[in-house]
């Protein structure tokens, strides 16, 4: 989009463009994302940005209205496989959070100035101002919807010290931390540090969301002792244990989808964790989607229209632990719940039926199934690498080296653990229509598998 397109989308107040790009004015010092409801301003006043971290280096703070901070994700950073698309996947898990810069350029296989003169380019904000954006949000959710102490909220939100967050709030939100807790009214009513049911949060997506598709298949795949998904249809709840960096986390997010978000809550060992457990929900339920692309693609072929028209906004799922994923895809549910009995790790406090970890690749190097092992040791040792930052191509030829991962089994890992929108239909190219499908052939996977059609 040129410039006077997206003032186009400004002026109509268009929320399929909300997380794509965000508008700043200069008469205000406020930056907004494009659904934004305040008077639209003009032209020669608007400048456009394509991150927010963008509009924070250029001195504007975060519309009170609209909250950008809080939209959705832009769909290129899941669908892309460049450098770019990889750095933002590996920022938003908090990658630069616990390792730094030269964590992450290393992962990337770049220089940290090839890496920061990438991401500035393209994006107008380096790695460590995308990472203190994030930031500045995980803290801003914090202050609002818990009683915890202002300075275990700063480390928690991966500040390095009360100082650079207070900072931090000032600058994006114009309002000092007291401040903005005491204008949330969801945190006033909470009274104390103790979140025995979880940090609620609110999980932005754009579109239409089938949110009944993703939990009958969520409903079908989940493994006892570290799945379930409870409630009648319409109204379930989807509840998984975590391991994160720092320790483990429970999630539960319900099916009942409000305009433009899915209610979840987490429960954590440490909350330094919150940001990569949201970005792995975030994945797991495909929330970054771009339903409007991924539908005008797909309705134009004649195959797909029919069943694109009967379930606008059908999501492609990913995986809250990729590593997990490709285990589960190897051996299938049933085995999988084995796995979880004799090698998960218990949790040090279980909430209900949900009382173990999957285990990780590192404990399973024993396994008596040789396929299951060579995937064991391939996933330990970093020869068959699923992260975020993954590179694509690489995880595909790695895996389909391994004795006993089909080509259909790497295409499911491809798309569900990777994250990939345009895997074809079985691994292969044979299938009538799929080279019309792309970049999008992973949901028209979808829809054809929801369907009850074998591609």
């Amino acid at each position: 989009m040129d410039e006077e397109s997206k003032y186009e989308a400004v002026t109509s107040r268009d929320s399929r463009f909300d997380g794509e790009f965000f508008f700043a004015v200069v008469t205000t010092g406020i930056y907004c994302r494009p659904s934004c409801p305040a008077v639209t301003p003009k032209r020669e006043n608007v400048r456009f940005y394509p991150t927010a971290a963008a509009a924070q280096g250029n001195g504007f703070r975060a519309c009170r209205r609209c909250r950008p901070d809080a939209v959705p994700g832009s769909a290129d950073w899941n669908a892309r496989a460049d450098v770019v698309g990889r750095a933002m996947r590996m920022i938003g898990d908090g990658i630069v959070d616990r390792e730094g810069v030269p964590g992450l350029a290393g992962r990337l296989g770049y220089s940290t100035r090839q890496v920061q003169r990438q991401l500035t380019g393209e994006l107008g904000a380096g790695p460590v101002a995308l990472a203190r954006a994030q930031r500045a949000h995980t803290a801003r959710v914090l202050l609002q919807t818990t009683g915890l102490p202002v300075t275990e909220i700063a480390f928690a939100s991966g500040f390095a010290s009360v100082r650079q967050f207070n900072d931090t709030i000032r600058q994006i939100y114009a309002r000092t931390p007291s401040l903005l807790r005491t204008e949330s009214r969801e945190a006033r009513t909470r009274t104390g540090p103790a979140l025995a049911a979880g940090i609620p949060l609110r999980l932005a997506y754009r579109g239409a969301y089938a949110a009944a598709e993703v939990f009958d298949l969520l409903a079908d795949e989940a493994v006892p002792r570290v799945e379930e998904v409870a409630g009648e249809r319409g109204a379930r709840t989807y509840r998984r244990t975590l391991r994160l960096p720092y320790g483990t986390g429970i999630a539960a997010v319900d099916e009942t989808p409000h305009p433009g978000w899915l209610d979840a809550r987490i429960h954590l060992t440490d909350l330094r964790d919150l940001t990569t457990a949201v970005q792995r929900l975030r994945r797991l339920f495909d929330l970054d989607a771009d339903p409007y692309a991924v539908d005008e693609r797909l309705g134009a072929d004649p195959a797909l229209a029919p069943l694109v028209a009967a379930r606008p906004g059908l999501r492609s799922p990913g995986a809250a632990d990729p590593d997990e994923f490709a285990v589960r895809a190897l051996v299938g549910r049933a085995a999988a719940a084995g796995l979880v009995a004799a090698y998960g790790k218990l949790l040090d406090q279980p909430c209900g039926a949900l009382t173990h970890v999957f285990p990780e690749p590192g404990a399973l190097t024993g396994a008596e199934d040789p396929a299951l092992r060579a995937l064991a040791v391939a996933l330990a040792d970093g020869v068959v690498h699923l992260g975020p930052g993954a590179d694509r191509d690489e995880a595909e030829r790695a895996l389909k080296a391994l004795p006993g991962v089909t080509a259909r089994t790497a295409a499911l890992i491809q798309m569900r653990a990777l994250g990939d929108p345009d895997v074809a239909p079985d691994g292969g190219e044979g299938t009538a229509g799929a080279a019309r499908w792309r970049p999008w052939r992973s949901y028209a996977v979808r829809h054809l598998w929801t369907a009850g059609r074998r591609p």
